[in-house]
Order: C-alpha cells, then structure tokens, then sequence
C-alpha cells in the first residue's frame, strides 16, 4: 500500500547520497533504513554487520545459492 508522507529535506538529501552509492532509489534507501531500524529495536545486542550479514545470508537462501553444512 503506498502512502504519501512528508519526509525532511535533510533524509531525502542523505537517502539520494547512500542510495547513489548502493544503487537504491530514494524510497528504497529509506525503506532499507527503516528495515534496519526495526531489526536493530527489536533485537539491540545485535552489531549492524551482524544484521547485514543475517539479510544477506536469508537472500542467499532464497536464491538457492548456499548449501547444507553436515557436522561431524
């Protein structure tokens, strides 16, 4: 569902430079920060490297690009 809100100039400014770097829109950028955000509220021992990591791993799996480790 989009929505309509109004945002500062100074996030939109910020959100256009990291999503030029990252490849990101500016709404995508700021959606990657909000995501971020909340992971990081709801789990606050976890380092933002962690998190990365941990979405990077669950894109992984989703594409099929890992395998099964066997212990032992």
């Amino acid at each position: 569902m989009a929505t309509t809100i109004k945002l500062s100039d100074e996030l939109i400014v910020s959100a256009r430079r990291y999503g030029e770097v990252y490849s990101r829109s500016v709404p995508k950028q700021i959606e990657y920060w909000s995501r971020i955000g909340k992971i990081t509220e709801e789990n606050p021992d976890l380092t933002y490297k962690f998190i990365h990591e941990i979405l990077i791993s669950q894109q992984e799996s989703i594409e099929k690009l890992v395998t099964p480790y066997h212990f032992g």
